[in-house]
């Protein structure tokens, strides 16, 4: 093997190693309940905190401290208003992430046994 493709082949590998990195901290803030449900809402466009408290059935300094993570991780922007904070996401592919774990629930409860 040539010094520059094992180079390149090292340089992936660190690559890949911090996406993985990255993609996994991306993960662990989904796997919150509150989170994931303002990410849900958030899929649909943009929301203040009174809306998205009203829709994700969290109280308010729950929401705000959720989104205030959400924001420093840089999953979601914020627009300012006057006195009201819009947020949305970032970008379509976390909407599609969350749409896609959404599915995969839809898929495991309707593989569950009936309840009696």
């Amino acid at each position: 093997m040539s010094t520059s493709a094992h180079l390149a082949g090292a340089h992936g590998s660190q690559a890949d190693g911090e996406r993985l990195e990255v993609a996994a901290s991306v993960l662990v803030l989904l796997a919150d309940r509150t989170r994931l449900a303002l990410l849900h809402r958030l899929g649909r466009g943009e929301a203040d905190v009174t809306t998205l408290t009203e829709e994700c059935g969290a109280p308010r300094p729950s929401v705000s401290q959720h989104l205030a993570k959400l924001r420093l991780a840089g999953l979601v922007t914020t627009r300012r208003d006057g006195r009201h904070v819009y947020y949305s996401l970032r970008h379509g592919h976390l909407r599609r992430l969350v749409e896609e774990a959404m599915n995969v629930a839809d898929h495991q409860i309707r593989s569950l046994p009936p309840h009696d």
